[in-house]
């Protein structure tokens, strides 16, 4: 396979949503088609491209609340058993995930959001400052289905701009990347939509983040 096909534009369009979502609410179905999707396939240093692990991202917007959707494709799943009340998993990355950083300021320093979430819906959510991370307290919402017949897993996001950047303006693009983790050593997956060409597996590489735009 051609590891271009896997391979998108460093740039995602986040759209607004023309409706206020309920706190217990997710967007519809019909509303995630109204974002232009991005997709991944290659591994993190962007070669290897395997279509069976193929993610797909969409994100919507209103002023208060960032919607991420992935759609994943999977081989196998590995994950955990337990958490923390409501969900809160730390060293969730040790397991399957799919991975969202977030940089709406500070460009070209070490200080960025991850949200993570897995297939059973564990989630955690990091403020990531340089030589390490703090718990973001964000008040992230979120749920995960996986469909076993078809192998695939979907999750969504729902997070507060308020825990992302105090003075929201949607007219400034942010800076963003997308991963996903899979499997269990030494076949264990990592996978990158902006490659950070590391010789290692690593995902905190700033520098290689794409871009994040607010569509009305």
């Amino acid at each position: 396979m051609n590891d271009r096909k896997c391979q998108v534009e460093g740039e995602i369009a986040a759209k607004r949503l023309l409706r206020n979502v309920g706190p217990e609410d997710f967007p519809t179905a019909s509303e995630w088609e109204q974002a232009v999707p991005v997709a991944f396939c290659a591994d993190w240093q962007g070669g290897n491209a395997d279509e069976q692990r193929r993610t797909e991202v969409r994100m919507l917007w209103t002023p208060d609340t960032l919607f991420i959707r992935f759609v994943n494709r999977y081989r196998e799943l590995l994950t955990f058993s337990d958490s923390e009340p409501g969900g809160y998993r730390f060293g969730l990355w040790e397991r399957d995930v799919a991975e969202a950083f977030i940089q709406p300021d500070r460009f070209g320093t070490r200080n960025y959001k991850e949200f993570e979430i897995s297939p059973n819906a564990m989630w955690i959510d990091l403020d990531i400052i340089p030589g390490g991370h703090n718990r973001l307290h964000s008040g992230l919402r979120r749920m995960a289905e996986v469909d076993t017949a078809s192998k695939v897993w979907t999750a969504q996001m729902a997070i507060p701009i308020r825990s992302i950047t105090e003075k929201f303006d949607p007219a400034k693009s942010w800076r963003v990347n997308f991963f996903r983790c899979e499997g269990t050593d030494p076949q264990r997956w990592y996978s990158a939509w902006r490659p950070t060409k590391t010789p290692r597996p690593n995902f905190h590489v700033p520098e290689a983040f794409g871009t994040m735009t607010f569509d009305e």
